[in-house]
């Protein structure tokens, strides 16, 4: 008898979860909400990357879809994001004693367009900037890759968490 009852709470919760309301991140999307498109994001910084535009659409992308009941679709999606980098850049910020930089730190920023068809009090034009800060007797083309990884991760929670977690 225990046993039927754990199995049809846990049937219960499972349906429950995949209604399109609810999700393990967080997430608490309008039931109406079934499909998301990422456009490409565009790079206007006065420092342009070449792999950073890319690498924040793929990591949006997978994001949503990993985070979300969502399907990715080209047309007419319920959910679109656009967003254009708009800032990368570094700048010392730790002196040592001989006024020389200690540590510097890469400075990305976005902002970001995000438009729901079905639940339009989501909407949102916001500017979201993340850094990362090393060590200046690194190279920054030694360190980029990785920093690039962790500041895109950083930015991609923040905007997913803007569209999608009403905490």
């Amino acid at each position: 008898m225990k046993n039927l009852f754990v199995v049809a709470l846990l049937s219960l919760f499972i349906a429950v979860s995949c209604a399109g309301g609810y999700s393990f991140t967080g997430a608490s999307i309008n039931p109406e909400t079934k499909t998301f498109h990422v456009e490409n994001f565009l790079n206007r910084a006065s420092i342009v990357q070449p792999v950073l535009a890319s690498e924040l659409t793929y990591s949006m992308i997978n994001k949503i879809r990993s985070g979300t009941n969502l399907q990715e679709t080209q047309y007419d999606a319920d959910a679109v994001f656009s967003g254009t980098i708009t800032g990368y850049h570094v700048t010392p910020v730790a002196i040592s004693s001989n006024d020389q930089a200690a540590k510097n730190r890469l400075t990305i920023t976005v902002k970001v367009s995000y438009r729901n068809k079905q639940d339009r009090k989501a909407n949102f034009d916001t500017s979201f900037s993340r850094y990362k800060e090393y060590d200046s007797s690194l190279s920054l083309s030694n360190v980029e890759e990785e920093l690039i990884r962790e500041i895109n991760e950083e930015l991609v929670d923040d905007i997913f968490t803007k569209a999608f977690v009403n905490w």
